[in-house]
């Protein structure tokens, strides 16, 4: 599938992270449209809790997205160090919520909100990953089929199943 790599940026002097479909990889239209979806949908927003999208392109044979570099842990791997005092779950439930309020005010559904899709930084969550923002009309399924909302799984996705996955992210943390 895509890699995902540490870059430098050397016009503007900052890390980055490139997301790339490896040319093999790019005869294959739906990671092809995977990647362009997940370009369109982070392009429309800019949000503190949403990891910015910087540059999109290809080159050689390669397809690639520029985006924000995040460093900190995934809440995946903050996960398996062991519950999180409530007040920590809370802030970072909090700060989802925010992402996912500016994505709906945009009109895009994440539909793949999992804690592997939320990095904690020193400020705070910010939500990623946004390549299955259409994928429910397209019909690809997620492969985090338990964090589904009971709708989705039953149905395309509404701007209310994110909010019902992120009830489920929020339940794995405590």
């Amino acid at each position: 599938m895509v890699e995902v790599y540490r870059a430098r940026d050397t016009r503007l002097d900052r890390a980055v992270a490139m997301k790339i479909l490896p040319g093999h990889l790019s005869s294959n239209p739906d990671l092809k449209q995977r990647l362009e979806r997940e370009a369109r949908a982070i392009s429309s927003l800019n949000h503190p809790r949403i990891c910015t999208l910087h540059d999109v392109g290809h080159q050689d044979g390669v397809d690639f997205l520029v985006m924000e570099y995040l460093e900190g842990e995934s809440l995946a791997e903050r996960l398996q160090k062991g519950p999180m005092p409530l007040k920590e779950a809370l802030k970072i439930g909090m700060e989802v919520c925010e992402a996912l309020e500016a994505a709906h005010q945009a009109g895009i559904v994440h539909r793949d909100l999992k804690p592997a899709n939320i990095m904690l930084t020193r400020n705070g969550a910010k939500l990623m990953d946004f390549g299955l923002a259409k994928a429910a009309m397209s019909g690809l399924t997620p492969a985090s089929a338990p964090l589904l909302s009971a709708a989705r799984t039953m149905s395309e996705a509404t701007p209310l199943s994110p909010l019902t996955s992120a009830g489920a992210v929020i339940g794995t943390i405590q």
